[in-house]
C-alpha cells in the first residue's frame, strides 16, 4: 500500500514538472523578441565557462564587470540589452568574446527578464558552467585570490554537484551614497567598501527548498518598518547548465527543486560564496529616477521608490557595526560563506 505522505510527494512532484515546463516554454515563446546584434557563440569551446546576463544602460559599469569577469576565467559573455540609451549596446557589439541580443521589450513581462535568460540558456548553455549575475554583482569564492573559476567548477564536478550558492552582500561607503562620484573602469569596491557582516534572517522555503536570506543594509536603512518587504539575497547564479533547467525567480532559486539543495541540513558545511553587490554608488540616483519612471521592476518598483527616497535624504548606510572588506577568508570567518570540503 502506498502511503499518503507518499501520494503528496508524487503531486508536489508533478506540479514542479509542470512549472518547469512551463517557464521553458515562456522562455522558447519570448526568444522571439530577442534581435540579434552581434553573435559570436560559435567561439564556444567545450570547457568555457559563460556568463549570462540581462541590462539596461550600465555604459560606466561595464569595463570593470567585464574585466573582473574575464581575469576570474569566463570566456564568453551571452548578454541581452534592454534597449539602452548610453551606448551600453554599441559598446557590447564591440567586444570580441561577447554575444549580444538586443530587445525593446517589456522587462516586466519577462519575468523582470528570466524568460530570455533562460531561453539563452537553454540554447546555448547546456553541458557549460554558466554563472548568471547582474552588471553590479561581482562573485567571490574560497580561494578566489590564487585559482580561478575553473579550479571551482573542475571540484564541484568531481564532488558530484551541479550547483553553486552565494549570498549576495550589499556593499556600501562610508558617508552619503553619492559623495564619492564613480568613474568608468574604476574598482566600485575603492568606494563601496563597506558591508554588514550580521543581521541577517535566514528560512527555507518550503516550496523549492532553498534557503532564502533578508536583511543586511537594505532591510534596516529603507525596509525597517517591514522587513519582509526587502529584497532576497539568497542567489543561486553558478550551475552546470542542462536544458531543462529553469530560473524559477531571478537566480533565487531553480527548478528541478535539486538543484536549490545547497546546503548542509546535518548540520555541516557546505561550499558556498557571496556576490558583492555594487549598486550603492552615486549612479544609484539617476538609475532609481529611470526605473521609477519605466515602472518595470517588481512590486511596482517599490525597491527603486526606497533607494529615490533614501538618496534625497542623503541616506548613509554606514553604522559603528559595519565591517570594511578585506578578502574572502574574512567573509568565511565571519559566516558569510564556505569553503565546504574544498580545501
Amino acid at each position: 500500500m502506498f502511503s499518503s505522505q507518499w501520494f503528496q510527494q508524487q503531486l508536489r512532484g508533478m506540479r514542479k514538472r509542470a512549472e518547469r515546463q512551463w517557464l521553458l516554454g515562456r522562455a522558447v515563446r519570448r526568444r522571439r523578441a530577442l534581435s540579434p546584434v552581434a553573435v559570436r557563440a560559435a567561439q564556444i569551446r567545450p570547457g568555457d565557462i559563460l556568463l549570462f546576463s540581462a541590462m539596461r544602460n550600465e555604459r560606466i559599469r561595464l569595463p570593470y564587470f567585464m574585466d573582473y569577469y574575464r581575469r576570474m576565467g569566463v570566456s564568453h559573455f551571452l548578454i541581452v540589452d534592454n534597449d539602452s540609451t548610453d551606448g551600453s549596446r554599441a559598446w557590447l557589439a564591440d567586444q570580441p568574446d561577447v554575444s549580444l541580443w538586443r530587445t525593446q521589450a517589456s522587462y516586466k513581462t519577462a519575468r523582470f527578464g528570466m524568460d530570455w535568460i533562460n531561453w539563452l540558456l537553454m540554447r546555448y548553455g547546456s553541458g557549460y558552467w554558466c554563472l548568471t549575475v547582474d552588471p553590479d554583482e561581482f562573485l567571490v569564492y574560497p580561494h578566489c585570490d590564487r585559482r580561478p573559476l575553473a579550479a571551482l567548477t573542475d571540484w564541484l564536478d568531481a564532488s558530484g554537484l551541479r550547483s553553486f550558492p552565494a549570498m549576495l552582500l550589499d556593499m556600501y561607503p562610508k558617508g552619503p551614497i553619492d559623495a564619492q562620484p564613480y568613474t568608468e573602469g574604476t574598482d566600485p569596491f575603492t568606494i563601496a567598501r563597506w558591508f554588514d557582516p550580521a543581521n541577517y534572517s535566514i528560512r527555507k522555503d518550503r516550496r523549492y527548498g532553498n534557503l532564502w536570506i533578508q536583511g543586511g543594509p537594505r532591510a534596516r536603512a529603507f525596509f525597517a518598518d517591514d522587513p519582509l518587504s526587502g529584497p532576497a539575497l539568497n542567489k543561486t547564479p553558478l550551475v552546470r547548465w542542462h536544458w531543462r533547467y529553469a530560473y524559477a525567480s531571478s537566480m533565487h532559486m531553480l527548478l528541478p527543486r535539486a538543484l536549490n539543495l545547497v546546503y548542509d541540513e546535518d548540520g555541516g558545511e557546505a561550499v558556498s560564496g557571496c556576490l558583492l553587490h555594487a549598486k550603492f554608488l552615486s549612479t544609484l540616483a539617476e538609475k532609481a529616477s529611470e526605473e521609477l519612471d519605466r515602472r518595470q521592476h517588481y512590486a511596482g518598483s517599490q525597491e527603486y521608490r526606497a533607494y529615490h527616497r533614501g538618496v534625497g535624504q542623503g541616506v548613509d548606510l554606514w553604522c559603528p557595526a559595519s565591517q570594511e572588506y578585506r578578502d574572502w577568508q574574512q567573509l568565511e570567518d565571519l559566516g558569510l560563506m564556505s569553503r565546504g570540503g574544498w580545501a
